[in-house]
């Protein structure tokens, strides 16, 4: 049996953001810094990792960032001061509120306030509706974007393909299917969920299977068809005692069980998790060029 195409995002990445430098340079001697305002509210530190490593990028490739740390307390009304303040600065040309926010806060309505023209996450529903109908001046969220990438980059081909996206989220599932029925893209595509009847067996009948549904190990080998191209979104912690850290991560997908079947696989972590933040840079670069 031929082993599966391992999907290295991190390499995809590396370029990707190799082309970002480049571009940001180019800017620059214009007088045009990109700048990216990442907002943090509270001390989950899962968030604070990503919003680490965020800023942490920002700098390797020359953008102007500011990261602005919240007491977990901030109430809705300051949380929206501080992004009003943002879409005015005009040194900033993308905003990120990091998800999840505290119980307390409203996120649809800080993701309402940010100015669509900042919005390098792609959630505020100006550009959810370019999305869908394929204007390429609204932001793409940076998940479905990086999988996208690294299936142009891998030169799999989604002309005709049947996809199967496991998942409904506004973050990753909606807007993935969005990419993949495209005009670009072409695939035939079908949005299943934890609710979904027989989730098994529509599995099954994808040729490229998106898993994105936050379950760790969820999708196991009888649920892929021999030869698919598996996209594994999850990145979830789980307990392992053997481990100095006391967990391990791993994706949505039994990676162990599943990557025999596959013609193409991404892993977990290093596969999809770096193109989110590389597809960031792209955004925050695009709403540069816009805003100028």
């Amino acid at each position: 049996m031929t082993p599966p195409r391992i999907l290295d995002g991190k390499a995809v990445a590396a370029a990707v953001l190799d082309e970002c430098r480049a571009e940001a340079a180019a800017l620059s001697a214009r007088g045009i810094i990109p700048g990216l305002a990442v907002v943090l509210v509270g001390e989950d530190p899962a968030s604070q990792v990503y919003v680490g490593s965020k800023v942490r990028t920002c700098g390797e490739l020359g953008f102007h960032s500011r990261k602005i740390e919240l007491p977990a307390h901030t109430t809705q009304d300051e949380l929206l001061e501080v992004v009003r303040a943002l879409n005015a600065d005009p040194a900033i040309h993308g905003i990120l509120v990091q998800s999840p926010p505290p119980k307390h806060i409203d996120e649809e309505e800080i993701i309402r306030a940010i100015d669509p023209r900042k919005d390098v996450d792609g959630f505020h529903p100006e550009n959810v509706a370019k999305l869908a109908l394929e204007d390429p001046s609204g932001f793409v969220p940076c998940t479905p974007a990086g999988c996208m990438k690294l299936l142009e980059v891998s030169g799999i081909d989604t002309n005709g393909a049947e996809a199967v996206v496991i998942g409904r989220s506004m973050i990753v599932g909606k807007p993935m299917a969005l990419l993949l029925v495209s005009k670009h893209s072409n695939a035939t595509v079908t949005i299943a969920h934890s609710r979904s009847r027989d989730l098994a067996s529509i599995c099954r009948r994808a040729d490229i299977l998106v898993a994105a549904v936050g379950r760790p190990e969820m999708v196991k080998a009888d649920w892929v068809k021999q030869g698919a191209v598996v996209i594994d979104v999850g990145i979830n912690r789980v307990e392992d005692p053997s481990k100095k850290s006391g967990y391990r991560l791993t994706g949505d997908v039994d990676y162990a069980e599943v990557a025999p079947k596959c013609s193409a696989i991404t892993p977990v972590p290093g596969g999809v998790g770096p193109m989110t933040i590389a597809m960031l840079m792209k955004n925050t670069l695009q709403a540069a060029r816009q805003l100028g």
